[in-house]
């Protein structure tokens, strides 16, 4: 191989390694700031919260508007127990894309965690009144689980309610509905939500604890224990099994 052709092969290995330590360098800021903030969203869903980090800033660096990497990096603040930061983030987010939905449903759910519940309450119906957003019975599931917090039963199952009119398999709503009946102690209508929840959504130790109180209300002792082994040998380090274990050693299951 002659010396020119080598020459050519050494700059074409050295452009590709330029362009693959940063795939974005070539693009425009706000091309590369969405593509940062899809990067920011996926790392956050596999749990790699650093790396996650890193792309939402470098979002947000490059392009100040991004409402997206805005709502993105609110959300990872929250799951850091950064409070403050996630607060500021989520109305940097809504004063850049007022109209968006979606991003009001998380902040409303912040909100909740929060115990300012009006406030939530007031972003769950601003998602829900919007025509124009296809997935309405999340922040109707939500604001159901906000109002209950707040002890507010009626509210609540008229949210749940609605969220079920729109979507009537939709997990959330069903199990949320479900322990609001067994709150109420309409232990049939309990019993009715959750086994449509279980011909939805795969039971967890929150769900078998709930099945065995339906259950235990009812005086089915059999489905109590069958929900109660499965409790055991699925989730045995839960608080929900520590509860099982109590009730039975005092013999009230």
């Amino acid at each position: 191989m002659s010396l020119r052709v080598l020459t050519l092969v050494g700059l074409v290995f050295t452009l590709l390694g330029c362009a693959s330590s940063d795939p974005y360098k070539a693009r425009d800021p706000d091309q590369a700031s969405r593509a940062n903030t899809e990067l920011g969203i996926s790392y956050m869903r596999q749990g790699n919260l650093n790396l996650s980090m890193e792309y939402f800033k470098k979002a947000i660096d490059q392009d100040r508007s991004n409402a997206q990497a805005h709502a993105g990096i609110a959300v990872l603040y929250e799951r850091l127990e950064q409070y403050d930061d996630a607060e500021r983030s989520f109305r940097q987010a809504l004063r850049l894309d007022p109209d968006n939905s979606s991003v009001r449903n998380n902040y409303g759910r912040f909100l909740c965690k929060q115990e300012q519940y009006a406030k939530a309450d007031e972003q769950f119906r601003k998602a829900i009144d919007d025509p124009l957003y296809e997935r309405r019975e999340l922040p109707l599931a939500n604001a159901g689980m906000c109002a209950l917090r707040a002890g507010n039963r009626e509210q609540a199952q008229d949210y749940l309610r609605r969220a079920l009119e729109r979507s009537p398999r939709f997990p959330p709503a069903l199990r949320l509905m479900a322990e609001l009946q067994l709150d109420r102690s309409e232990y049939l209508s309990a019993r009715g939500y959750f086994q449509r929840y279980r011909d939805v959504a795969e039971l967890d130790a929150r769900a078998l604890w709930l099945g065995i109180q339906i259950e235990h209300a009812l005086g089915n002792r059999d489905d109590v224990a069958s929900f109660g082994l499965r409790l055991r040998a699925d989730y045995p380090d839960s608080e929900e099994t520590q509860k099982f274990r109590r009730l039975e050693r005092d013999g009230t299951i």
